[in-house]
């Protein structure tokens, strides 16, 4: 799937078709009552000590914490199945479980052991906020990353990218393809596709996704097409400045302001009339320049016109 990803746009490019995971898509298919707020996760701009997180989260004294931490370069961490073996609540260990799998499947980045980002992360959870934009924005990543590298771990929920990618394909070799729920799609829901008017406000025409090591910029109007609306030409400008990590302070005053556009979220309906697109938009996706696209079987770029 990496060979097909196009990081100047952040997003697959099969053949003339552009996908990429929605915000509302990745929501329905993760389908957890926790995560359904509508705040999204800003990281803020100090981290408060691993210590203290994890004095929170486990409700045990910062004695003990202390002794549980260990120090590893700028990253502190956690013995993971250590702690939930020797936890004595098991509220408390359960918790641990779900933080462990955070780690381990939904940001696997250093395995075995809790980066101090998820954990802060998973503390702010059950508070009306989501993990589903800095889900997106370090799978978005993580993609770009490997694409231009041409190698490399992917640093994301490869388990989520594939139900997703599955769930636009409800056929492989005429054979149904059911992805947890037997006659479920998200692109059979009615969805709202959600951007912040502070954005807007600013003339700028992507959404900046906050993930939890960095920010990425997200372009829904790029594949209207998944929504079943017609795809006119999405303005990308600034696009491919968007991204940064959060390294240094230069980063601080951009974070600033990002959590101050998520602080208004409101949702837009699209009229859908069949999955098409204009004129325009043809001609300008035949001129615009991808980053080392692979051209795809004809085949599937058939299929995924039609589809």
């Amino acid at each position: 799937m990496v060979q097909f990803w196009n990081p100047a746009y952040s997003c697959f490019t099969f053949g003339d078709v552009d996908f990429v995971p929605t915000l509302e898509e990745y929501t329905s298919l993760l389908r957890c009552p926790r995560i359904q707020g509508y705040k999204a996760y800003v990281r803020p701009a100090s981290l408060p000590t691993f210590t203290k997180k994890l004095v929170m989260i486990t409700g045990m004294s910062e004695q003990w914490a202390v002794a549980h931490v260990q120090q590893r370069v700028i990253v502190s961490v956690f013995h993971g199945p250590f702690l939930i073996s020797t936890h004595p609540d098991v509220k408390k260990m359960v918790d641990f479980l779900a933080l462990s799998i955070y780690d381990m499947v939904i940001f696997p980045k250093a395995l075995g052991h809790i980066d101090k980002a998820v954990a802060d992360l998973f503390g702010r959870l059950g508070k009306q906020n989501t993990p589903v934009p800095a889900i997106l924005a370090e799978t978005i990543r993580s993609l770009s990353a490997c694409r231009r590298a041409g190698e490399g771990r992917f640093i994301g929920c490869a388990q989520l990218l594939l139900v997703w990618f599955h769930s636009h394909f409800w056929k492989l070799d005429k054979v149904p393809c059911r992805v947890f729920f037997e006659g479920y799609s998200p692109l059979k829901e009615a969805v709202d596709r959600s951007r912040r008017d502070d954005i807007s406000k600013e003339s700028l025409d992507w959404v900046p996704l906050p993930g939890i090591w960095g920010v990425v910029g997200y372009t829904p109007l790029l594949v209207l097409r998944q929504y079943q609306a017609r795809q006119f030409i999405p303005a990308t400008q600034g696009l491919a400045q968007s991204d940064f990590s959060y390294k240094g302070d230069h980063y601080k005053k951009r974070m600033r302001e990002i959590a101050e556009a998520w602080k208004k979220p409101f949702s837009m309906k699209i009229f859908t009339k069949g999955s098409t697109s204009t004129l325009e938009y043809k001609g300008w996706f035949s001129k615009r320049v991808n980053d080392n696209v692979p051209r795809p079987i004809l085949g599937v770029a058939r299929s995924l016109e039609k589809s």
